[in-house]
C-alpha cells in the first residue's frame, strides 16, 4: 500500500484541534488529509494518536443552540491519514516535512513556546521546545532544495504567526546555522490568526464535544493563503475587528456574569446557561443594550456588534455546555482589567455613560 499524501502537517493532539481544523479539513472542498504530530512525547497518549488515524475516522459531535434552534449531530473526521510522534518519528518526519508538507500548523499551548535548555543544541532533541523543533525541520527543508511553505500557528497568543516566526528566527541565529537558512524562514509565511470555538469535553479514545460556533480568522498579508475553503475559514483584513468583538462582547459578558452571580449571593455549583435564566442573565442583557453596543456604535461597528451578541447569546444559553461560573471566576480582577477597563479604554471618556461596566471594574479592583 503507498503512502497516503498528506499536505497538512498538524502538531498538537488536543480536542480543540480535533473538533476544530480537522474537521474543517474533512469537511473543505477538496478534502484535505493530515499528519498529526505529537510533539510532547507523551506515552500515556499513545491510544489517542493511534484512533485519530483509524479507518472511518473518530467522531464530533455538535450540540449547541444555532439562531435559537437546538442543534445536536454527529460527524465523522477522516482527514486524519498519519500519526507520528517528535520522540520516536524524528527520521520519517523530517523526510515527510522536506517532501510533502505544504502547510504547517501548530495548537501546542502556551507553553509548547517557553524556550527549553535544549533548544540551542546543534541537532533535535525531545527536549526542545515546539519553536526549536521546528526550527530544526525548516533547517533541513532548506538544505533538501524544497520549495517555501506556510505556517499557521492556532496557539491563543496575540499576533501568534509573527510571535512564533520571532522565535524560530532567534534560534537559527543563536544555535550556528548558516545565515541563509535564517534568510529563508525569515521569508517564509507565517499567520498571524484567531481560533474560536468551545469544546467542552473530550471522547475516548478520539473526538470531542463541541457548540456549533466555529471561527479560524486569518490575518491577510502577502503569501498567506486560507488552508481550505470551509465557512468557518476567514481571510480578513485586520484581526483586530473580530478580537475586540470576542473580548468585549463574548469575555467581557462572562466577567459581567461574574460580578452579578457573587453580588446574588455567589451560590455554589451554579451554571452559565442557569444564570441566563435568572437575573444575572437580565441584568447581562440590560448590560449589553445600555452599554456595551452602544460603545461599538460610537466606533462604527454596531451592525457587527449586534450580530456577533446574537451567536454569544446562543453560546451563553447552551443546554448542552455545564460551564461553571466558578471557573470563570478564576483570575477575576485581570480579566476585568483586559475585558472590561481596555473597553472602556478603547471607547474613551467621550464614548456613551458606562456606569455599570465602571462599577464592576471597580468592585474587580477592591
Amino acid at each position: 500500500m503507498s503512502e497516503p499524501r498528506t499536505p497538512i502537517l498538524q502538531f498538537g493532539t488536543s480536542r480543540f484541534l480535533q473538533a476544530h481544523a480537522d474537521l474543517f479539513f474533512a469537511q473543505a472542498e477538496p478534502p484535505l488529509a493530515v499528519t498529526v504530530v505529537q510533539s510532547s512525547g507523551d506515552a500515556a497518549r499513545a491510544a489517542r494518536l493511534a484512533a485519530l488515524a483509524a479507518p472511518g475516522g473518530y467522531p464530533v459531535r455538535i450540540r449547541g443552540l444555532d439562531r435559537g434552534r437546538a442543534v445536536e449531530q454527529e460527524l465523522r473526521v477522516d482527514s486524519v491519514r498519519r500519526t507520528l510522534s517528535t520522540a520516536s518519528d524524528w527520521p520519517a518526519l523530517e523526510r515527510l516535512f522536506c517532501e510533502q508538507v505544504e502547510i504547517v500548523i501548530s495548537n501546542t499551548a502556551d507553553a509548547g513556546y517557553q524556550p527549553q535548555p535544549a533548544d540551542l543544541d546543534p541537532t533535535p532533541s525531545q527536549g526542545m521546545s515546539f519553536p526549536a523543533k521546528l526550527a530544526h525541520l525548516l533547517a533541513a527543508r532548506f538544505h533538501a532544495g524544497a520549495r517555501p511553505l506556510q505556517v499557521m500557528p492556532l496557539e491563543l497568543v496575540p499576533e501568534n504567526g509573527r510571535v512564533l516566526k520571532a522565535r524560530v528566527l532567534e534560534i537559527l541565529r543563536g544555535n550556528g546555522m548558516p545565515a541563509a537558512v535564517a534568510d529563508w524562514v525569515a521569508g517564509l509565511g507565517f499567520a498571524n490568526s484567531l481560533v474560536d470555538r468551545i469544546v467542552s469535553e473530550p471522547l475516548e479514545p478520539a473526538g470531542a464535544v463541541a457548540e456549533p460556533y466555529a471561527l479560524w480568522a486569518i490575518e491577510a498579508a502577502p503569501g498567506i493563503i486560507a488552508p481550505c475553503n470551509h465557512p468557518a475559514v476567514q481571510m480578513v483584513p485586520d484581526l483586530e475587528e473580530i478580537e475586540r468583538l470576542k473580548l468585549h462582547i463574548l469575555n467581557l459578558g462572562h466577567t459581567a456574569l461574574v460580578d452579578f452571580w457573587r453580588r446574588s449571593g455567589a451560590r455554589p455549583g451554579a451554571l452559565v446557561r442557569e444564570l441566563m435564566d435568572a437575573p444575572e442573565g437580565a441584568a447581562l442583557l440590560a448590560l449589553y443594550d445600555a452599554e456595551v453596543i452602544p460603545g461599538f456604535a460610537q466606533k462604527g461597528r454596531e451592525p457587527q456588534a449586534r450580530a456577533y451578541l446574537a451567536a454569544t447569546l446562543d453560546r451563553l444559553r447552551n443546554p448542552f455546555l455545564d460551564h461553571r461560573i466558578e471557573d470563570i471566576a478564576q483570575n477575576h480582577t485581570q480579566k476585568a482589567e483586559r475585558r472590561i477597563a481596555a473597553f472602556l479604554d478603547w471607547i474613551g471618556p467621550g464614548g456613551p455613560a458606562t456606569p455599570q461596566l465602571h462599577a464592576i471594574v471597580e468592585r474587580a479592583r477592591a
